[in-house]
């Protein structure tokens, strides 16, 4: 049953989407760029497959790229990692965060190009101190009203001008044979870590909040919707054409406590970016989202990712027809074999197609460590020439 907690009308927008705004390409950050313009960009190309597709353009196949696609599973970002080995310079520095964000695009040429980056980069420009070893960890995990009083608005452009930096660089390569993403993570899922102090498996500190303090706990989540709709539209404003939010933690919440702490600070950051850049397509990532569907449609995303763990054709119809949809293969199908895989990617794509739905391709996760990069390149090969195989 789908919730009523913070439903309204949602916009039927994607159908009338708007070409996305020209944005500058003047180098701007002290690192110089890595790669030169790329020689098949022009603007005689249309624009991209992805963005196409999004705003129900009829288009011969699905657009296609991965979660996670730039990174850990290639042999060249592994040896790059051995010459910079922590990962706050790999996602820091532009020219490495922009080498590493076009690895797969020179291995596998994606429909989406997305940002070499992590979900709490901006975190220091609100005051909120992080670093890397080697996974998150909070300096001063945020517990009190005073702890929350300190948590600052956000000034992307001073506080983390790489990432406007990387995707300038990164639409001046790409042209229109891509769409350049971004991405932010959900305010809740940013709480997770700042509460937590870093990544955890029973969440016992942010739910102690949420369920003895929660005034303490909707204090800050304000604060983070306000700061994450900002650098959405500090991405959107340096090059980003698609958006996606992870809350990638929302699935530890009970259904009902969902509709209290995180679906009503996603819509917050959804309708205050919609103010400002309403063609920007904003997807909505929930890992283990099963019971979250309804709610997820609730906050009104222009794109809901579907998780391996929901049947693709259910799930169109737990969230209606009104949405495009992403996703979404189980990245475990990428060890089995290449006819294993390719039945698997059309299966989705065939799913998708029945549904009648508009559809970019994806995993229902990341690509996974180790996942052999002959079984990737096929599965681009099978997207690709999917209206070959119908």
């Amino acid at each position: 049953m789908q919730t009523k907690a913070f439903t309204s009308a949602r916009p039927q927008r994607m159908a009338s989407l708007k070409a996305q705004r020209a944005t500058s390409v003047a180098v701007r950050a002290a690192a110089a760029p890595v790669v030169a313009p790329a020689p098949a960009a022009s603007s005689a190309v249309e624009e991209p497959l992805m963005l196409r597709a999004l705003r129900g353009e009829k288009v011969d196949r699905p657009p296609v790229w991965m979660m996670r696609q730039a990174g850990r599973y290639q042999k060249v970002y592994q040896e790059l990692c051995k010459k910079h080995p922590t990962f706050r310079e790999r996602s820091e520095r532009v020219d490495l965060a922009v080498e590493i964000s076009l690895q797969p695009w020179h291995a596998f040429k994606p429909d989406g190009v997305i940002l070499f980056s992590d979900i709490l980069t901006p975190l220091p420009g609100m005051n909120i101190p992080f670093d890397m070893s080697p996974g998150p960890i909070i300096m001063d995990p945020i517990r009190t009203m005073e702890q929350v009083d300190k948590v600052t608005k956000l000034d992307s452009e001073a506080a983390c001008p790489f990432v406007g930096e990387s995707l300038r660089q990164l639409r001046s390569y790409i042209g229109n044979q891509a769409a350049v993403l971004g991405f932010v993570g959900a305010p809740f899922t940013l709480a997770t870590y700042i509460v937590e102090g870093g990544s955890s498996k029973n969440f016992a500190h942010i739910k102690k909040m949420a369920f003895s303090t929660p005034e303490v706990l909707h204090a800050l989540l304000d604060k983070l919707a306000d700061n994450v709709a900002d650098y959405v539209r500090y991405q959107a404003d340096a090059g980003a054409q698609v958006v996606q939010i992870f809350d990638s933690w929302a699935s530890e919440l009970q259904p009902q406590d969902f509709d209290v702490f995180s679906g009503p600070y996603i819509k917050k950051v959804v309708d205050s970016v919609r103010k400002t850049h309403s063609n920007l397509p904003i997807i909505l990532y929930i890992s283990g989202s099963g019971g979250l569907l309804e709610r997820m449609a609730a906050v009104q995303p222009d794109i809901i990712s579907l998780d391996q763990s929901v049947d693709f054709t259910d799930g169109v119809k737990r969230c209606g027809t009104n949405f495009a949809f992403q996703g979404n293969m189980d990245p475990g199908v990428l060890f089995g074999s290449k006819e294993f895989i390719e039945k698997r990617v059309m299966d989705t794509i065939k799913a998708a197609r029945s549904a009648g739905v508009r559809h970019v391709m994806n995993l229902g996760h990341g690509v996974l460590p180790g996942t052999p990069e002959d079984h990737v390149g096929h599965y681009f090969h099978v997207a690709r020439t999917a209206h070959e195989r119908m």
